[in-house]
């Protein structure tokens, strides 16, 4: 059974919505720096996935979203947990405390080009085109240099955290594939993301209890409980409720270009609360990424194409 088609031209809704998600998300790899160095990769991911989960039960319970009983659901349910939360989370989590976040975040913002390899051969309204090829290597070359080329030269040293980081990625540009079947089940995308993060709590809660013991560390510091709470909160609870309302409506490939927007969401909030200064490659890297956008969108290379028909 095929993939159901979807509006793959964002709507300017869903282009809201994904930057929305940009800025909610660019603040993950702040959280992570300020939580990790106190307490445990395992345990701040079973706190995050842990709070969203019950957060997000309260919600959807008060607005009566319907909960699907089929087992199939569940079943998906589950493979998107692991591929979508649990194993990215730990990855990404553990490949910080050896990486820059800044090649960590290169590294994720590959995805999109993994997923417009296999949105090719997995779905049939996501073919692969030399604009969507264009506009993915225009997104990471802005993602490179708008966090500054220099910051490649990590690449090479602590190699398996970079692999980590890059298997984060594929699970992700694959959940994203594999999570379009949600629409044609018209499951809501209010309880995907509750019942993704149910899922990843019963998952990853257990390890860390056997492998962290957090009752025996020591007590984090009002910072890093602060941290947590944002991952729980925001970059959690309310970005999987944009996440899979995008992904339903827009496709794998146009919900991981939310990895280009992250590293702008990150800068942006360095230049207007942190009082950092623009430099030209960041001006550079943001002209890279919003040329790759277009590019992927498709209008852009489509209006020319009329121009030229009409001359």
């Amino acid at each position: 059974m095929s993939v159901p088609a979807t509006n793959l031209r964002m709507t300017p809704v869903e282009w809201l919505l994904l930057a929305i998600l940009g800025g909610v998300w660019g603040g993950t790899f702040f959280f992570n720096a300020i939580a990790l160095p106190e307490v445990p990769p395992l345990t701040v991911i079973a706190f995050r996935v842990g709070l969203a989960a019950i957060l997000l039960w309260i919600y959807i319970l008060m607005a009566g979203v319907a909960i699907p009983r089929e087992l199939k659901v569940w079943g998906a349910v589950g493979v998107m947990a692991t591929a979508n939360t649990a194993v990215p989370f730990f990855f990404i989590a553990w490949g910080q405390l050896h990486i820059s976040s800044g090649l960590a975040a290169i590294l994720i913002a590959s995805s999109p080009l993994y997923a417009v390899v296999a949105a090719h051969f997995f779905t049939s309204d996501e073919r692969m085109t030399p604009g969507k090829l264009a506009g993915v290597a225009s997104g990471i070359a802005g993602v490179v240099f708008l966090i500054g080329p220099g910051v490649l030269k990590g690449l090479g040293t602590d190699l398996v955290a970079q692999i980590a980081v890059i298997g984060a990625a594929l699970c992700y540009a694959g959940s994203a594939i594999y999570g379009r079947r949600f629409a044609r089940w018209k499951v809501s995308p209010r309880f995907m993301a509750t019942g993704q993060m149910t899922l990843a709590a019963f998952m990853i809660i257990p390890f860390a209890l056997v492998v962290d013991q957090p009752w025996t560390l020591q007590a984090p510091s009002l910072k890093a409980w602060s941290a947590m709470l944002g991952l729980a909160l925001l970059a959690t609870a309310l970005a999987y409720l944009i996440y899979f309302r995008i992904l339903g409506a827009a496709g794998a490939i146009n919900i991981l270009l939310v990895n280009f927007l992250v590293p702008v969401s990150a800068l942006l909030l360095g230049i207007f609360i942190l009082g950092e200064a623009l430099t030209v490659e960041q001006v550079v890297g943001m002209a890279f990424i919003a040329f790759g956008l277009a590019l992927i969108d498709g209008r852009l290379l489509q209006r020319n194409s009329v121009h030229g028909a009409v001359r």
